[in-house]
């Protein structure tokens, strides 16, 4: 038996082993039913429900399905997929009836012949990881999701009333009674702990309604699961409560809208060492982080279609509502695209960039993709970082700023599509068959908005035209 061989047969039972354990443990769970989950290239998460008697032969063989309907993945032509179960993804759904538990595992896209789906947002996030594995990195984050709680009467069945009606009136970490979710994070705090993931933090956010709940920083695939299964959750607890959980990033007109700032370095897979980290530099910077905050700030017009990508994602991105607009770093200034916390002597572990243009309408496993990959090629051609901006950028007219080189964001989703199509990072993240559905699901959706008549316009024009 040559050395392959002999590796696959290892893998196979080590394989067979997991399997037998997964099988014991939902036995024990009293499990009926399995929903295996997957993404689409937006990120909606689908599933397909099995009775668990068929779990064992699922696990060896996985489950068929039809791509076709899938949004961005196969064509009719060529409809067969396959979903696998990622067995390390096994958890019980807690806020299924007790009588019809409900166990899910997470699952990867693969065609008939077993081999990875190019256009699955997992394999994509996988194979920029694999890049830089081969370059001695492991990639970490963190990710902030914020989401607004509003009555069940906002909800018209098609999407919010014309009066939406927010849970509370609460602000930035007010505290009951005025905080009127705080059992409901609770309750969402515990389903998540039940569901394997370690809860850092809860607190209600700035606007009325709004709130964040944040998880361990960790490895990036493991992490984008996370996030899928915290929204998921968030929305069932919610629902639970007779209230309705939206991601939307800018729900209501006027107040802070819902980002998903990203914590972000990168570790050696060698030693387990912070990267980012460098005690003689005055920034405790390394040139390895400043390459990548660099190719972030580079690159991030053309990745904002990604991290940014609804029509919705740019009345976020407006001045005065503590969100990002102009692209430029900085130590603590929120008013800058990328932040660098403050370093704290014993934590050099915990050196990172903050990303802060991301919402948590995106689809984690596209966006932690196109971020790393942007990270990498400024450390592949050692891009230069420019200095920081210290100063409220907000406070700078149009003329110091282009005196200082800053950029802005796109200002709608047109934009951000024009700019994905001349930019290279997302291309080569997604390959190019992925990079073309995705601008083709994209740009269809700024064209349907472009023709709406809005309550706005016939507010503005109906009476006086």
């Amino acid at each position: 038996m040559d050395s392959k061989e002999s590796t696959a047969g290892k893998a196979r039972d080590q394989q067979d082993k997991e399997s037998r354990v997964v099988l014991e443990k939902a036995k024990d769970d009293n499990v009926k039913f399995v929903e295996m989950q997957f993404t689409d290239l937006m990120g909606t998460v689908k599933s397909t429900t099995i009775p668990v008697e068929r779990l064992g032969e699922i696990l060896e063989k996985g489950i068929w399905f039809d791509g076709s309907s899938i949004e961005g993945f196969a064509r009719i032509c060529e409809s067969d997929m396959i979903l696998v179960p990622d067995i390390s993804t096994y958890a019980v759904l807690p806020w299924k009836q007790k009588d019809k538990a409900t166990a899910r595992f997470i699952c990867d896209v693969h065609r008939p012949d077993n081999t990875p789906y190019e256009s699955d947002p997992r394999y994509i996030l996988r194979s920029v990881i694999r890049e830089a594995e081969d370059m001695g990195f492991a990639f970490k984050v963190g990710p902030e999701l914020e989401f607004f709680l509003f009555r069940h009467e906002s909800n018209n069945g098609h999407g919010f009333s014309t009066k939406p009606v927010t849970h509370d009136t609460a602000g930035y970490f007010d505290f009951s009674p005025k905080d009127l979710a705080s059992d409901v994070r609770s309750d969402i705090m515990l389903a998540l702990e039940e569901l394997g993931i370690e809860v850092e933090m809860s607190h209600h956010e700035v606007a009325p309604g709004q709130h964040e709940i944040d998880f361990r920083y960790g490895d990036a695939l493991a992490t984008a699961d996370r996030a899928i299964t915290l929204k998921n959750t968030i929305k069932s607890i919610a629902y639970s409560h007779d209230l309705h959980a939206t991601f939307m990033p800018k729900p209501i007109f006027g107040q802070n809208g819902s980002g998903m700032h990203v914590h972000q370095s990168l570790f050696d897979i060698n030693t387990g060492k912070n990267v980012f980290f460098d005690p003689g530099s005055e920034t405790k910077l390394s040139k390895t982080a400043e390459h990548f905050i660099a190719g972030q700030l580079k690159h991030v017009k053309e990745m904002c279609a990604v991290i940014a990508p609804t029509v919705n994602s740019y009345k976020r991105l407006v001045p005065s509502y503590d969100a990002p607009v102009y692209i430029c770093w900085a130590q603590i200034n929120r008013s800058s695209l990328i932040r660098i916390p403050r370093y704290s002597p014993g934590r050099e572990q915990s050196t990172r960039a903050e990303l802060r243009c991301p919402d948590p309408s995106c689809n984690p496993y596209l966006a932690f993709a196109v971020m790393l990959k942007a990270g990498l090629e400024g450390i592949k051609n050692k891009l230069e970082l420019p200095d920081s901006v210290d100063d409220d950028v907000y406070g700078f007219d149009n003329e110091i700023r282009e005196k200082m080189a800053i950029d802005t964001l796109p200002g709608s989703l047109g934009q951000a599509i024009d700019e994905m199509k001349k930019g290279s990072i997302v291309r080569k993240a997604f390959g190019e068959d992925t990079f073309r559905k995705y601008l083709m699901v994209k740009a269809r959706e700024w064209d349907n908005y472009q023709i709406q008549v809005t309550p706005w316009e016939q507010k503005e024009y109906f009476a006086v035209l």
